[in-house]
């Protein structure tokens, strides 16, 4: 990514935690990052466009800790524990974006390319699914990109009711760690 662009979205997350997406203006971005109002829109239509970035970078950061801590040899379990461990993490570090990208996301017609941010992070789960149903470790019918997308879709949904509208109580978040690894072993026959 180019310094520019990583500038804009570093002050948009920023300005987005200080001020919420609705105050914010482009001028608060672009003052932020040190640059001409000109340059913004040379990478973003919008304000709310940033938040496709924030997301990415979001999404971006899960797969490098799952990368980094998740190994090619574990048992299909240990590396599912893993990854759930790591978006509790990473959900709990950056709650608030989330939380803002959401909102922002959820307001504008940009919501459609969550799915093409997310690809690389189903993709991931996908293959780690494949290589289980190939060992007989998982049930011979699940189709693993549809589960994969489905599986996220649940480990994330339990890190944020953990930490964007929960009690931030770590031994409940715990728990839901437990019980999602619990309930997609079941669902994958594990």
């Amino acid at each position: 990514m180019d310094n520019k662009k990583e500038s804009i979205i570093q002050s948009a997350i920023d300005v987005f935690r200080e001020k919420g997406v609705e105050k914010t203006k482009v001028s608060d971005i672009v003052k932020g990052a040190g640059i001409a109002q000109g340059t913004f829109y040379l990478y973003f239509s919008s304000k709310l466009s940033v938040m496709l970035s924030i997301a990415e970078v979001l999404t971006e950061e899960i797969l490098t800790k799952i990368n980094d801590n998740v190994q090619d040899d574990s048992p299909f379990p240990e590396k599912l524990e893993v990854a759930i461990d790591i978006v509790f993490d990473v959900t709990r570090e950056y709650r608030d974006l989330f939380a803002l990208t959401y909102a922002g996301l959820a307001s504008t017609e940009y919501l459609k390319e969550w799915e093409t941010i997310y690809e690389p992070y189903y993709e991931w789960l996908s293959k780690q699914l494949q290589k289980a149903q190939a060992d007989g470790v998982v049930r011979e019918s699940l189709h693993p990109q549809r589960t994969a997308e489905i599986l996220i879709g649940l480990i994330e949904a339990a890190a944020e009711q953990s930490y964007m509208y929960g009690n931030d109580d770590e031994k409940v978040a715990d728990l839901k760690k437990k019980e999602v690894l619990e309930f997609a072993g079941h669902a994958l026959g594990l």
